[in-house]
């Protein structure tokens, strides 16, 4: 079992940063693969970036690469994501999330992944 709390959100103008930050409690966390998403008012959950157990494996949604980083750290039991030159249309909820299987690889696809955090909200001034 994991549990995920994630923060770091809030307002912040365009083109500034953001790093938000995931710890997680849990046995499994340093063997799970990680990932976070989003979701805005009407929209879907979209897939940012994932990261493997051991952080050697890295994806990235075409329309964050280069402006976001996913890290972890496992002696910390957290992960994070650092969010450069934010644009409005990256407001939304942010989610981090874990799969449950020990050593499983890194997806994009939300219905991978069996733990999720309650999410915090960034929001992109223009």
């Amino acid at each position: 079992q994991v549990q995920l709390v994630e923060s770091g959100g809030g307002l912040v103008q365009a083109g500034g940063s953001l790093r938000l930050s995931c710890a997680a409690s849990g046995r499994s966390f340093s063997s799970s693969a990680m990932g976070w998403f989003r979701q805005a008012p009407g929209k879907e959950r979209e897939f940012l970036a994932t990261i493997s157990w051991g952080g050697s494996s890295i994806y990235y949604a075409d329309s964050v690469k280069g402006r976001f980083t996913i890290s972890r750290d496992n002696a910390k039991n957290t992960v994070y994501l650092q969010m450069n030159s934010l644009k409005p249309e990256d407001t939304a909820v942010y989610y981090c999330a874990a799969r449950r299987g020990t050593y499983y690889s890194p997806t994009y696809n939300p219905n991978d992944y069996d733990y999720w955090g309650q999410g915090t909200q960034v929001t992109v001034s223009s």
